[in-house]
């Protein structure tokens, strides 16, 4: 397809999608992050906003939202097109350089240092400038079942059950552990014990859940995995270095997975949604999952299968130390906005404390001050870790901000994915995935 035509298939879409949401007195077009605590705590903190007394009618915010696949795609097609179907959307950190030449600089709230902190507010600037309110920290949790840990830990007959299962699948017979001392190993071990193709006795159908569809937002909740080994996009001379051991011993370990059953048969087709669906019914023991689903998985109102069994610490670590992918979603501002000053004005409301405190008490995960997240700690203790997390085992692979960052994701979600289902070799998945980073990075 002619890019003329993406633009103009692109620009349909979304005046499809307007039409659909029929006459409103908004006036204020923002396109958010769909589906998750995202589109939830966007929506709360956007009614809050249309009921002060202080925002007039034609200053009032109305919510858009397209599918997550593809959604980056779309959005840049449309900005770059001139489209003034939304007057604010949302930003990644590793987007913001894509879409800089079709947006512009925000003012931000005087206060909004002393409510996010200068290290956040950096993960919506490019080229020294604001470009962004941040709405949400992301990064990764090691979920897991406390009761049925607890239980392994404290059972003299499933210990050597476990010890058993560990000498059959990675060759080494090992002893379970508390989650927070976990090696990937250990987690994988783990996986396999409250498995019932491995276990039968097993209390959960499956270990783990793993989020194997060809997605680029996959690739951020599996890179933690390589990079724990030494892995990296780059090595400081800028060559790619992806073919790595580090990659083959992250990729082996969730083929061995997927293929031994620890995981639900269908991954191949799971992301966000499915995984939170398949721990949230009680079917699963561990899994790595994006810190924003910690608010709907510790309410025993959405999951009551495992109200008050669950818990989380930091990923796994590797022979190179513990690390998670990390990154900010946020809202930035059209350059074509129809109602530029009307925009501008909710922004700026978005990076004051009420605004954050409203977001992360309907399950947003904005990444907050030691003062303000204390008001909210007691119900949403996640967000605690969340600072200390991304201080502590943060990381972003060398070239992961570049301009094709986005493409390169694609493009190993494409290979890994078709490795994973036995598509092809590991070799040809590397292979291919090595060369096509080559022609977008070099």
């Amino acid at each position: 397809m002619k890019l003329a035509d993406h633009l103009k298939f692109a620009a349909i879409g979304i005046a499809a999608l307007l039409a659909t949401t029929g006459p409103t007195q908004a006036q204020v077009t923002v396109l958010g992050w769909p589906g998750g605590p995202e589109e939830t705590a966007l929506r709360a903190a956007a009614e809050a906003y249309n009921a002060m007394a202080d925002v007039a009618d034609a200053d009032k915010v109305e919510l858009i939202f397209f599918g997550r696949e593809g959604f980056f795609d779309k959005l840049q097609a449309d900005l770059a097109a001139g489209t003034d179907a939304f007057d604010a959307n949302l930003l990644a950190t590793y987007s913001i350089g894509r879409y800089a030449p079709f947006m512009e600089p925000i003012d931000l709230d005087a206060g909004a240092a002393e409510v996010y902190g200068d290290s956040v507010l950096a993960t919506m600037q490019f080229d020294g400038q604001q470009f962004g309110v941040p709405t949400d920290l992301s990064l990764h949790f090691m979920y897991y079942r406390k009761d049925l840990i607890d239980g392994l830990l404290s059972d003299d007959a499933a210990r050597a059950r476990y010890s058993e299962v560990s000498m059959e699948y990675l060759g080494e017979a090992m002893s379970p552990k508390s989650p927070d001392e976990w090696t990937w190993r250990d987690y994988a071990a783990t996986a396999l014990y409250f498995s019932k193709s491995v276990n039968p006795d097993s209390p959960t159908r499956y270990g783990t859940v793993l989020q194997m569809k060809n997605l680029l937002f996959n690739m951020m909740v599996f890179h933690s995995l390589p990079r724990s080994y030494g892995g990296n996009w780059l090595d400081e001379s800028g060559n790619v270095v992806v073919d790595s051991d580090a990659y083959r011993t992250a990729l082996e370990l969730y083929k061995m997975l997927y293929d031994a059953e620890a995981t639900p048969k269908d991954s191949l087709s799971y992301e966000y949604a499915e995984a939170n669906a398949a721990f949230g019914a009680g079917q699963i023991a561990a899994m790595m999952q994006w810190n924003a689903a910690a608010g709907d998985l510790m309410d025993g109102e959405k999951t009551p299968a495992v109200a008050g069994k669950v818990a989380v610490v930091a990923p796994p670590s590797g022979p190179e130390g513990r690390f998670t992918h990390i990154h900010g979603l946020g809202l930035g501002l059209n350059k074509n906005a129809k109602n530029m000053d009307g925009a501008r004005k909710f922004l700026k409301w978005m990076s004051t404390s009420d605004a954050a405190l409203i977001y992360a008490r309907n399950g947003g995960a904005p990444g907050l001050t030691e003062n303000i997240v204390a008001e909210v700690a007691a119900e949403r203790p996640d967000l605690v870790l969340l600072g200390d997390y991304a201080s502590k085992y943060g990381f972003v692979m060398r070239g992961g901000t570049s301009a094709k960052a986005l493409s390169v994701y694609e493009l190993q979600a494409k290979e890994f994915t078709g490795y994973w289902a036995g598509q092809q070799s590991l070799d040809e998945a590397l292979a291919k995935t090595k060369s096509g980073m080559e022609e977008l990075l070099q």
